[in-house]
């Protein structure tokens, strides 16, 4: 990996964040906690009934944005987690651009894929359970 300038190497990294403000901010305004926001819904529930691993994923974000970690769990205590693991990769890319040498994260462990697509499935089947105490992370 070459090295680069600081500022060219910053400039994607600095960019997503950009992006991730602009999209907080819409999140922010649009409030997905009250019902016939503007926000859309999500077509796996919209069309199937079914709760997909990513629904109340917005929610999650909006409570997470006003400090309320207890709601953001309730919502999608999974994107809770993987919103993290994703920082760490956006941080571990960012230092290996400004390096100029690859830094790991957790996307290059050997076992990410038969971790991550599992626990997706599970995450799809358990939070649709008609039951108690399962029935507790539809959302």
């Amino acid at each position: 990996m070459p090295r680069r300038s600081l500022p060219a190497a910053l400039a994607p990294p600095l960019a997503i964040g950009a992006l991730a403000a602009g999209g907080c901010a819409a999140v922010l305004l649009a409030d997905p906690t009250t019902p016939g926001g503007w926000l859309p819904t999500c077509p796996t529930k919209a069309l199937a009934g079914v709760c997909c691993p990513g629904c109340g994923g917005l929610r999650m974000l909006y409570s997470l944005l006003h400090g309320d970690i207890g709601a953001a769990l309730r919502y999608n205590a999974v994107s809770f987690v993987f919103l993290g693991l994703f920082a760490w990769a956006v941080a571990a890319w960012t230092v290996s651009r400004v390096r100029g040498r690859h830094v790991r994260s957790w996307l290059h462990w050997k076992y990410t894929p038969h971790a991550v697509i599992p626990l997706l499935i599970v995450w799809f089947a358990v939070r649709n359970l008609p039951f108690a105490p399962f029935s507790a992370l539809y959302v």
